[in-house]
């Protein structure tokens, strides 16, 4: 049974939801979380989970959601995954700490694509929420845009990271499209403010908590209107911000996400693909912009043909084999995280490009072992598979760095190439293998 992986789906934004509450430890588990599962149950719909994850992995039902949490249960704390093996993909974590003098249930969820809440299932996501806060005595939760919640800098807002765990959402710093305001932050605000907030939805809670949804539909948030409407009710809950300032914010928040054709340099267009697709989302439209515009420098790391230098080893043909032993260094590095590195392949120089970048290798890395082992290795990885897949003749030599292969009327240095190559993680993009390889396929004849 394979439950889809958000981190292999094809990236999109996601619906993200986080529940910071209390429950009570003394009661039995299966009766204090029966409410938290019917109200999944009712209201999840097609987005309903239907694989169980602890220790093992299950089918879902109740029964195997109690094996789990026992298996997972350590010396005050347990917790659970639940999962989906079809689209749309889903990560719903329920954690709980027995500790007697603050016990905790925290809910964390992500579901992708955040354009599968329509306005209905927005509703029936809301009616979910609303019955868990009814029953779990709840601080604060929300439910929003994964790219929004990044470009809104959350949970930290500004501040350091100890001082966000200290305090928590100890005040509004955002509006997000659900919200659900603990006694506390009722209190702090005013309650008669808060139920006369200007929103698609507000309603007291039976606990003191409040629930407010700024718009109908979750899909929708980075529309002007739902801006407009997520503006009003931060600064009627802020009576110290000032709405345009607000809404400019807000509408720079959707500027960034206005999706951006990719039209990449073609020589590095496979590459760029795939590392545009490991930055996060609220960034990745203007990286797309800023690929698109980007030209790589022209590859130097080569001689006409007629200049090539001359052999100068006693012994070419143990050269050659030398030069194939360290390409299969780098096939042993490599060939766990990257399958088709055995096949040396122009498709394979692209995953090893990624990969490095993927790592930061040159980063973090130390350079001797990198100059040493790393460089040798690709470079001639670059020179075997120029070979396979173009023809090429090795003309071997005592210096590394002066070894050409030669293709058609250029003769190509790769253990030049991989040397700048490896200088630093932007270097993994400007000196690319793939790149280097495309040219030389441009000039082969």
């Amino acid at each position: 049974m394979k439950r889809l992986m958000l981190g292999e789906m094809r990236p999109d934004d996601d619906l993200t939801f986080h529940f910071e509450g209390t429950f009570n430890p003394q009661a039995p588990l299966e009766r204090e979380l029966e409410p938290f599962l019917q109200a999944l149950e009712t209201f999840a719909g097609d987005w309903m989970p239907d694989v169980v994850e602890g220790k093992r992995r299950r089918k879902y039902s109740r029964a195997a959601i109690w094996k789990g949490l026992e298996e997972a249960r350590r010396e005050e704390a347990t917790d659970i995954g639940l999962y989906r093996t079809k689209w749309p993909a889903l990560s719903l974590t329920p954690w709980l700490l027995f500790t007697p003098d603050k016990p905790k249930l925290d809910v964390s969820l992500s579901l992708r694509p955040l354009s599968f809440f329509t306005e209905e299932r927005s509703r029936n996501f809301v009616d979910m929420v609303r019955a868990w806060a009814s029953y779990y005595p709840v601080t604060h939760a929300d439910a929003n845009s994964e790219a929004e919640i990044e470009l809104a800098n959350a949970p930290y807002y500004g501040r350091d990271m100890q001082t966000s765990i200290r305090d928590g959402f100890d005040k509004i710093y955002e509006v997000s499209w659900l919200n659900v305001f603990g006694p506390k932050l009722v209190e702090l605000v005013g309650r008669e403010r808060m139920l006369s907030t200007p929103a698609h939805r507000v309603e007291a809670l039976p606990n003191g908590s409040i629930l407010l949804v700024t718009w109908p539909t979750a899909a929708d948030f980075a529309r002007e209107e739902a801006r407009q409407a997520q503006a009003r009710a931060f600064v009627h809950l802020r009576p110290d911000l000032d709405f345009e300032t607000v809404l400019r914010t807000l509408r720079e928040h959707s500027a960034a996400l206005v999706p951006v054709e990719p039209h990449f340099h073609p020589d590095v267009a496979p590459l760029l693909a795939r590392v545009v697709d490991d930055v996060v989302i609220s960034q990745r439209q203007r990286k797309l912009a800023e690929f698109n515009a980007w030209k790589p420098p022209e590859p130097e790391e080569w001689l006409p043909a007629d200049a090539a230098l001359p052999p100068d080893v006693t012994d070419p043909k143990a050269a050659c084999e030398h030069y194939s032993l360290l390409a299969e260094h780098l096939v042993a590095l490599l060939h766990t995280k990257v399958p088709s590195v055995f096949k040396q392949t122009p498709e394979s120089l692209t995953d090893v490009d990624y990969q490095f970048w993927h790592e930061e290798f040159p980063r973090v890395f130390e350079r001797r072992d990198i100059d040493e082992h790393a460089v040798p290795a690709v470079g001639a990885y670059l020179g075997e598979v120029l070979v396979r897949n173009l023809g090429g003749k090795w003309i071997p030599r005592k210096k590394l760095e002066e070894a050409q292969v030669r293709v058609g009327n250029r003769a190509w240095l790769p253990f030049l190439r991989a040397h700048r190559y490896m200088r630093s993680c932007q270097s993994l993009l400007d000196y690319s293998l793939t790149q280097l390889f495309r040219v030389a396929v441009h000039h082969r004849t």
